[in-house]
C-alpha cells in the first residue's frame, strides 16, 4: 500500500523528502511531521497530493463537523490530521509497520482535547475488512495511494467494502501513468466519479466518487 520504498536515485528531485521534518499552517494550527524516507520508505513522507487535498478539506466544500472519516494510506497522516482540526471524528489507517510512526505524529499535532476524536488503526487493504462495517463512515479519504498496479484489486475491493450509498470519497492523485487512468476506468464499474478539483501548479486531481445506486424501476 503506502508502505513501498522508492529508490531514491530514479527521484534526485525529491531531496525534500529526505528531510526529517515537514512543517504546514493548516486548519489554522501549525503541523509539524516527523518524516523518516530511509526507514519507512514513501510512507513516512509528505506528498503534494495530501497537501492539496488539506487545502480542499480547508476550502470548506465539505462538511466536516462531527462526520466520520477514514483515511486510508495515511503514512505521515498530515491529511487525517487536517480532518480532524477541522472538526471530524477520524479513523487513520496504513500498514502495521508505518503505525507507530503514524500515531506519534498524531499525537504531536492533535490538542489534547481533540486526541479522543482520532483513532489509528492497521488497514491493509483487502484484509480483514470486517474490522471496519459498511456503511461505518460518511467520507473516505485517500491521498497520492493510486500509484502501484498490483494493489489496484486490493484497493476497489476496500473502497466498496467501507462505502455506503452515501459515503463520499475523495482521492487526491497524480495521474502518471496509463494504469492510474485504468484504476479510474475501474472505479468507475462501482462509482459515479467526478474530478472536483485540479492544482495545474502541483499538478494534483481531486476526485469524487460516490457508489453506485442500483435502479430498482420496473
Amino acid at each position: 500500500m503506502a508502505l513501498v520504498p522508492y529508490d531514491e536515485n530514479l527521484l534526485p528531485a525529491l531531496a525534500k523528502l529526505h528531510q526529517t521534518s515537514a512543517e504546514f499552517h493548516l486548519a489554522n494550527h501549525r503541523i509539524r511531521l516527523s518524516q523518516d524516507w530511509n526507514r519507512l520508505g514513501v510512507a513516512a513522507v509528505v506528498w503534494d497530493a495530501a497537501v492539496v487535498l488539506c487545502m480542499f478539506l480547508e476550502m470548506g466544500k465539505v462538511d466536516l463537523k462531527g462526520k466520520r472519516v477514514i483515511e486510508l494510506g495515511a503514512g505521515t497522516g498530515l491529511v487525517g490530521i487536517v480532518a480532524a482540526l477541522l472538526g471530524a471524528n477520524v479513523t487513520i489507517t496504513d500498514r502495521e509497520p508505518a503505525l507507530e510512526f503514524l500515531a506519534a505524529n498524531v499525537r504531536d499535532n492533535i490538542p489534547p482535547s481533540q486526541q479522543g476524536a482520532v483513532q489509528v488503526s492497521e488497514l491493509t487493504w483487502g484484509e480483514n475488512l470486517h474490522l471496519y462495517p459498511t456503511g461505518s463512515f460518511d467520507l473516505i479519504l485517500g491521498a497520492d495511494i493510486v500509484y502501484l498496479e498490483e494493489t489496484f484489486p486490493a484497493l476497489l475491493q476496500t473502497l466498496e467494502h467501507l462505502s455506503s450509498e452515501t459515503t463520499v470519497v475523495l482521492l487526491s492523485c497524480r495521474i502518471r501513468y496509463e494504469r492510474d487512468e485504468r484504476f479510474l476506468m475501474e472505479l468507475r464499474r462501482s462509482f459515479s466519479v467526478q474530478e472536483v478539483h485540479y492544482d495545474s501548479q502541483r499538478d494534483i486531481h481531486i476526485y469524487r466518487a460516490v457508489k453506485n445506486t442500483k435502479n430498482t424501476e420496473l
